[in-house]
């Protein structure tokens, strides 16, 4: 079946229609292909397109969440970051002021334990000094004792004469002046 078409430049629908006819098209095929174009068209875009459109972008609002929480996790990463930052500048001065605290009272304990040394040594010095003068007099008197027990021996010796004990007293006497001198 041949389509008539009136038109203003015959010549050109002529072959046009001529075309159509040697590739078989007719009209009522074209008209049958073009419904069952638009009906595949329709059922596709009713249970291919629109699922696939509805999964698209299901997906899209997963990948936009996902990156929401990524910059949430980020923005508390960076939080956790200048609060670790914060604790361990905090740390290090309470860790200095102690470090401090601690060299002060050494420093204290120090002159403390120095004071108390000096003390204790000035009390051993004294003492010292004290059991000195007490052993000097001591041995002073035993040598008093001694010279006087001498000077007696040789004075009885010398003199032949046995002394009376006021005679031996008088010359411990005279001798322990004499030696004190």
């Amino acid at each position: 079946m041949t389509i008539p078409i009136l038109l203003a430049d015959n010549s050109l629908m002529t072959s046009a229609v001529d075309t159509a006819n040697k590739f078989g098209l007719t009209w009522p095929q074209f008209l049958s292909n073009c419904i069952s174009f638009i009906i595949v068209c329709i059922l596709l875009q009713k249970f291919a397109y629109k699922p696939i459109v509805t999964v698209l972008e299901a997906r899209r609002e997963k990948i936009a969440e996902g990156l929401r929480n990524a910059e949430k996790i980020k923005a508390e990463l960076a939080d956790a970051e200048k609060k670790k930052s914060d604790i361990l500048t905090q740390a290090n001065a309470e860790a200095q002021r102690m470090i401090e605290d601690a060299r002060s009272a050494a420093a204290a304990v120090g002159e403390k334990k120095t004071q108390q040394a000096v003390a204790e040594a000035e009390q051993i010095i004294a003492k010292a000094r004290e059991a000195s003068q007490l052993e000097h007099d001591r041995m002073l008197t035993d040598l008093k004792r001694e010279v006087g027990r001498l000077v007696i021996s040789t004075t009885t010796k010398v003199t032949g004469k046995v002394l009376t004990d006021d005679d031996q007293r008088r010359i411990n006497e005279e001798t322990a002046s004499q030696i004190a001198a």
